[in-house]
């Protein structure tokens, strides 16, 4: 381990006396550690389901230490996302927060990608069970652990992990977000009245206010210029998909311009960006020395 000060060696100590701490096997119940580097842990402070969480913490680590949550894809494989950004953690000195939300529990793409609002009968779930509901309070619950003095957080998420982001930005009210960013969602949510749910926000419960509210979030759109495979067994390909593009390059271009173009109707701002990774694919472990980029800078 590197020199630290006082302060931040303090920390430290405190963060690895917590509990004990598990790198590699999956996180029983009762423990609830974080460590200096990788570890795991189980996250029940909420409504929904438990949740196994995988972290890292940086080398430098200290009460400043920001923090990223990050959304895996649609392979519900948290602890592969994790380990494909310790190298940026490092390098930038943030803790890593990976929750995974298991097929088990969370079944299909109505229960991650689309934030598990409604039952099997198509009616709203109260607010506090919904997917999208346990990352505020796991933020506060790490913050809380280990002393942290960050008051937001970042947000990243890759394909459904992606669509779990830009979603949970448009229906969770008052998220700490610092920065999100959405990277290669094979398909939107977009701020349109006239595209039926979940493909736009028609019959949605969504007011001119909650538009105006989601196109002032500080979200990135990150597409990969090579993610144009057509033809891949995860794009949807349903006609309301196919609606916004033959593949993941041309669908977040045309949801970045459906909200240039609902700002210009609402004639409000829009803080949303849109940025490339050139010549990458539909591969997280490529895509996150970009986001990186755009996150910490």
């Amino acid at each position: 381990m590197k020199a630290c000060d006082p302060l931040r060696r303090t920390f430290i100590i405190g963060a690895l006396a917590a509990l004990p701490a598990c790198a590699t096997a999956p996180p029983a119940r009762s423990q609830r550690s974080l460590q200096l580097g990788g570890g795991s842990f189980v996250f029940d402070q909420w409504q929904g389901p438990a949740l196994n969480v995988w972290t890292h913490l940086p080398s430098g680590a200290g009460p400043d230490t920001p923090v990223l949550v990050v959304m895996h894809g649609q392979g519900r494989n948290a602890s592969d996302y994790r380990d494909q950004w310790v190298a940026e953690s490092e390098r930038h000195g943030f803790l890593i927060v990976a929750p995974e939300f298991a097929q088990s529990e969370f079944p299909g793409s109505e229960s991650y990608n689309l934030g598990r609002r409604r039952d099997e009968d198509g009616q709203l779930r109260p607010v506090e069970h919904w997917s999208f509901s346990a990352i505020e309070p796991l933020f506060d619950m790490v913050v809380a652990r280990l002393g942290l003095s960050a008051q937001r957080y970042f947000l990243y998420g890759h394909s459904a992990g992606a669509q779990f982001v830009h979603r949970f930005l448009l229906f969770t009210q008052d998220a700490r977000i610092n920065t999100a960013v959405a990277a290669n969602a094979g398909w939107y949510t977009l701020p349109d009245r006239s595209a039926p749910a979940p493909f736009g926000v028609g019959e949605e419960p969504v007011g001119d206010a909650d538009l105006r509210r989601w196109l002032a979030q500080p979200l990135t759109i990150l597409l990969g210029t090579a993610d144009t495979d057509t033809e891949q067994s995860s794009l949807n390909r349903t006609p309301p998909a196919m609606l916004q593009g033959p593949h993941r390059l041309a669908r977040g271009r045309n949801f970045f311009e459906s909200g240039r173009q609902c700002a210009e109707t609402l004639d409000c701002p829009i803080h949303w960006r849109l940025a490339y990774a050139p010549n990458i694919p539909h591969d997280n472990s490529l895509m996150a020395s970009h986001a990186a980029s755009l996150l910490f800078r």
